[in-house]
């Protein structure tokens, strides 16, 4: 069965992959909106950990939306959701039988509730998968130590390709440099450099 995992590089979606590979064939998929090419960074780390790759581009006005709205909360989670619920969706059209992402048990954001995974499920034929979704970022955290090569510290210098760092770019695009301080909190990202041998 074809699994297609949204992918950042980092630890949580590096981990869910190997969580997963047991029981399907797994493409880690990264979502991006070409605002810029961190994407690249999810693709050394998939090959660091040998899994196939692929990049799928999200619409744009979906981004533009996500700054808006965190421009306006003064905070990402809303924009950040919004992201990613349709990056899900977006992956939910390849031709898989399964998607799935790095969501832990007690993330803030993003998050996707019973009933969002239903509806993906009914209306794109797919399983939707959390494998993250019993754990919490101490035991995450344990299991990434023991498994990865993690190079981390604050999120504008870490190399992701996560949302953040295109939304990032884009606030600071339309609403100058302060407002990317003023919606995000410093925060420490993570990217997986290859497996413990």
């Amino acid at each position: 069965m074809d699994l297609a995992l949204l992918y950042s590089g980092g630890k949580d979606s590096s981990l869910a992959a190997l969580l997963v590979d047991r029981f399907y064939d797994v493409t880690l998929v990264t979502a991006h909106f070409g605002i810029t090419d961190d994407w690249q960074h999810a693709e050394a780390a998939a090959e660091s950990l040998s899994f196939p790759f692929e990049t799928v581009e999200l619409d744009r006005s979906t981004a533009d939306a996500a700054a808006e709205r965190m421009y306006e909360d003064g905070f990402p989670r809303n924009g950040i959701q919004m992201v990613h619920h349709h990056a899900l969706e977006t992956v939910a059209e390849l031709s898989v039988d399964a998607i799935a992402d790095g969501t832990r048990r007690d993330d803030r954001v993003p998050t996707v509730t019973r009933a969002q995974a239903q509806s993906i499920e009914d209306r794109y034929g797919v399983d939707y998968i959390s494998p993250l979704s019993g754990f919490g970022r101490g035991a995450v955290d344990r299991l990434v130590e023991a498994t990865f090569e993690v190079e981390s510290g604050p999120s504008e210098v870490i190399p992701k390709a996560d949302y953040e760092g295109e939304l990032r770019a884009l606030l600071a695009d339309k609403y100058g440099a302060d407002a990317v301080t003023d919606v995000f909190p410093e925060h420490e990202q993570t990217y997986v450099r290859g497996s413990i041998e």
